[in-house]
């Protein structure tokens, strides 16, 4: 009999971010990404040319050679980067078309250079203290070969990253601020004490998380509360000559204060998240259709931003050796009775409270519906707070 080939342990892989000093030769870092972006668009063009001729889909393993061809005869302008890092433009189409195939998302787009962010080192660079340096090549017009040109950039280092580097990457945003990503093997926890405790969580437009111990948790909404800031700046955006320097000034502005927005939103999504881990050995949530949720609330549940905390959350639990659940979407929760079971069909989203006709029990909407998600995933034995 054929042996069974044992599959390898995925490895737990940790990312740790951190700002790149401002300097003058940041410039050469955003050449870079420009010239990726030229470089995505040529081998895009390419793949869909050779779809069209043989109706086949060229993948990286044609590519690849072919880019070589290349930097040999007419993209010598690309030699200067490093070839992992060309060639991993390439594996991020192949993926994002196997992704595609699979159902999994849309096909990949073309980019302008401005819009292609980041770029994956496996081997050109070198880490320390406070610095990384990325090895690229200059031409030498007297040996008329390419030879390494180190460069070494400078970056707040605010914590030490832990395990084995596996790669770095180097990310523009839309403000123009550059980022380094240093991405290592690290299956290191740090559990929190058991509390025997065990929650249920429900999500609403109104209010944000509703647990089953009847405790409400309200959304700062960072968005809503910027929105008279961000009517401003558009407004002022739209009277620019665009293309000009203060056109790309109000751009800049608008960014930076969307970047803004963004942060308040992650950094209260983590203090709740690391909250929630703290007092409950069990957390279960729901699982729900955010897309078909954005197109009859559109921008709130954005600003709510519940996919995001629930990615978070599940960090969270692995890191503090927390159990995570997410019962199915089309698992009754509101309508169900939590005390005995009868399922009141005539519940609509105005009722807030409704009395059982059943058992005569007085439920606030929410907490019934926290508790019946618990039920879901942990059993009916489980006692409620």
């Amino acid at each position: 009999m054929a042996k069974k080939r044992k599959r390898k342990q995925k490895r737990t892989r940790r990312t740790h971010k951190y700002q790149i000093r401002e300097h003058p030769q940041n410039m050469r870092l955003g050449n870079m990404l420009d010239d990726l972006g030229d470089v995505h668009n040529h081998f895009l063009a390419l793949e869909k040319r050779y779809y069209r001729r043989y109706g086949l889909y060229a993948g990286r393993y044609r590519l690849q050679p072919h880019l070589t061809k290349l930097l040999k005869r007419t993209k010598h302008h690309w030699a200067w980067i490093p070839r992992d890092t060309l060639d991993e433009v390439i594996v991020r189409i192949h993926i994002t078309y196997e992704r595609f195939f699979d159902g999994l998302g849309g096909l990949p787009k073309f980019k302008r250079k401005d819009r292609y962010r980041s770029a994956k080192f496996e081997s050109a660079y070198k880490l320390e203290e406070g610095r990384v340096r990325i090895s690229f090549k200059a031409w030498d017009e007297s040996s008329q070969t390419f030879k390494f040109n180190k460069r070494w950039f400078s970056f707040h280092q605010h914590r030490e990253w832990k395990g084995h580097v596996r790669y770095i990457q180097i990310l523009r945003d839309a403000v123009g601020t550059f980022w380094l990503y240093v991405v290592s093997d690290d299956a290191s926890t740090d559990p929190y004490s058991a509390t025997g405790e065990s929650v249920g969580i429900d999500f609403g437009m109104d209010t944000y998380l509703t647990l089953n111990t009847g405790e409400k948790i309200e959304h700062p909404q960072p968005l809503k509360q910027s929105l008279t800031e961000l009517r401003k700046l558009n407004k002022s955006l739209s009277r620019k000559v665009k293309g000009s320097n203060n056109w790309w000034r109000a751009v800049r502005e608008l960014a930076r204060l969307y970047r803004h927005i963004a942060n308040q939103r992650k950094d209260w999504h983590w203090k709740l998240a690391t909250n929630l881990c703290k007092r409950f050995d069990t957390i279960v949530t729901e699982t729900l259709n955010l897309d078909g949720m954005k197109r009859l609330w559109g921008r709130k549940v954005s600003d709510l931003s519940f996919g995001q905390f629930v990615e978070i959350l599940k960090f969270k639990c692995f890191k503090h050796k927390r159990e995570f659940l997410q019962i199915g979407q089309w698992t009754p929760t509101t309508k169900p009775c939590s005390d005995c079971g009868y399922h009141n069909k005539n519940l609509t989203l105005d009722d807030r409270q409704w009395t059982c006709p059943e058992c005569g029990s007085h439920h606030d909407r929410d907490i019934n519906a926290a508790i019946n998600i618990l039920r879901a995933a942990c059993g009916p034995s489980v006692e409620q707070m």
